[in-house]
């Protein structure tokens, strides 16, 4: 898998970080870069770790289903993005003005579920897992900082568009990856 093509997963699996980061930013009256980091930090950390977790526990199944690796992307992503997508078109959620652990850390767990069914898709693509961290982490953390402003900023418009465009990402991701093992994209 390129750097490209990591980058495209990994703004797409942000977009749910983004989301929430939206909503908290809406949530606080007198928004700091504190909180932009606090938020940023939370959410690049798990959506970094979740991936590595996913990695890890499919490694030693890896030999019984390469036959079916494509198969498994495909259908992660697609079940990822299809939810992406549904929630962004759902009622909107109450978010805590607190940055407390207790009030981010359900969050960031909730936020970076995705990330880890991504992780096991990466061991079956045998994807370089320090530089998809690296990226998924990194580009989590600066869009969950901008979200965060912009939620303070504009509100509510964006982030079921967020979500949206994040779910599509994920879907044609995986649409991507079946293609080319069936030799359709070559």
């Amino acid at each position: 898998m390129s750097i490209l093509e990591l980058c495209i997963i990994s703004i797409g699996l942000a977009m749910d970080a983004f989301a929430v980061a939206i909503c908290k930013g809406l949530s606080v009256k007198k928004l700091n870069f504190k909180h932009m980091l606090i938020v940023g930090g939370y959410f690049g950390v798990f959506q970094g770790i979740m991936p590595v977790i996913g990695y890890l526990l499919s490694v030693g199944f890896e030999k019984y289903i390469t036959s079916v690796d494509h198969w498994i992307a495909f259908i992660l992503l697609g079940l990822i993005g299809a939810n992406m997508i549904k929630e962004s078109l759902g009622d909107d959620e109450n978010i805590d003005c607190s940055f407390t652990f207790k009030a981010m850390l359900p969050l960031a767990i909730a936020t970076s579920i995705d990330a880890l069914a991504v992780g096991v898709t990466f061991a079956f693509l045998n994807v370089n897992i320090i530089l998809a961290v690296l990226l998924i982490g990194s580009i989590t953390f600066v869009l969950s900082m901008i979200g965060t402003k912009i939620g303070n900023v504009f509100g509510e418009k964006f982030k079921n568009k967020a979500e949206l465009i994040g779910g599509i990402i994920l879907i044609l991701m995986g649409l991507k990856i079946l293609l080319e093992h069936l030799n359709i994209l070559g």
